[in-house]
């Protein structure tokens, strides 16, 4: 190989290696399909969606904006209309998990505000109409007796529960992804989902975060979404596919 020749080769390397840095994002699509897709909602929980809960302060402008809410609520209507298999995976605390030594920043937080509080694990004692009970839309959906409600997670991803365990064996490898909140438990669980081999559609406006002076965890989860799901996507567009899906 002469000089010149070692020169062209790398003046190529160089042209197709700057090429590949700065092409468009690529975005690979995820195929609905009936029997392997299923719809997984994080945290449709009233501490996060109710303008009761502990959280609103900081989350409801954004969930308003969002119209979570009802986004989620036309996600629940459009799967059970269909058939689609519902995995909620849900985040509870019980009086053992504060007495944790070292919590993270929200964590701790999660922990003062008493985000999510149950008196016990094996108990409902008042659980109904409490911050970590469903919004109240939603129960008709999540208590159907159909829907698969995991073990808690206990700080935002499924790494702690049985979501994984539950979506194997009902022969689950493609998830619509939805819920509270963008930047913690959603982003979380899409990070894990996608980790553990399965494809993931994130529904962008059917989750929404806190948005505190000089921070935007809504902005932050979208740019990851986007750089990491397989497809992100609407509500309206994500309940069109679905039906189209299942005709």
């Amino acid at each position: 190989m002469n000089v010149l020749t070692k020169s062209m080769l790398a003046l190529t390397t160089i042209v197709v290696f700057a090429t590949s840095a700065h092409a468009q994002l690529p975005d690979p699509g995820m195929e609905i399909v009936p029997g392997s897709t299923a719809l997984v909602v994080t945290d449709p929980q009233n501490d996060f969606l109710s303008p009761d809960g502990v959280t609103w302060g900081v989350v409801g402008k954004n969930v308003e904006e969002n119209g979570t809410v009802e986004n989620i609520d036309d996600l629940f209507a459009t799967a059970k209309a269909v058939d689609m298999p519902v995995f909620i995976s849900p985040h509870y605390y019980y009086p053992h998990d504060h007495r944790w030594e070292f919590e993270g920043a929200l964590e701790a937080l999660m922990h003062a505000i008493g985000m999510f509080d149950r008196k016990d694990a094996l108990s409902l004692e008042g659980f109904e109409g409490s911050g970590a009970d469903w919004l109240e839309q939603y129960k008709k959906y999540i208590n159907d007796g159909e829907t698969v409600v995991t073990s808690p997670h206990k700080v935002y991803g499924p790494e702690t529960n049985d979501l994984v365990l539950q979506l194997r064996k009902a022969g689950i490898n493609k998830i619509v992804l939805a819920g509270m909140s963008a930047n913690l438990c959603t982003e979380s669980h899409m990070r894990e989902l996608i980790e553990q081999g399965f494809e993931v559609l994130v529904v962008t406006d059917a989750t929404a975060a806190a948005q505190p002076p000089g921070w935007d965890g809504y902005a932050a989860a979208v740019t990851n979404f986007r750089m990491i799901a397989n497809h992100i996507a609407p509500t309206e567009d994500v309940v069109a596919s679905i039906r189209t899906a299942y005709k």
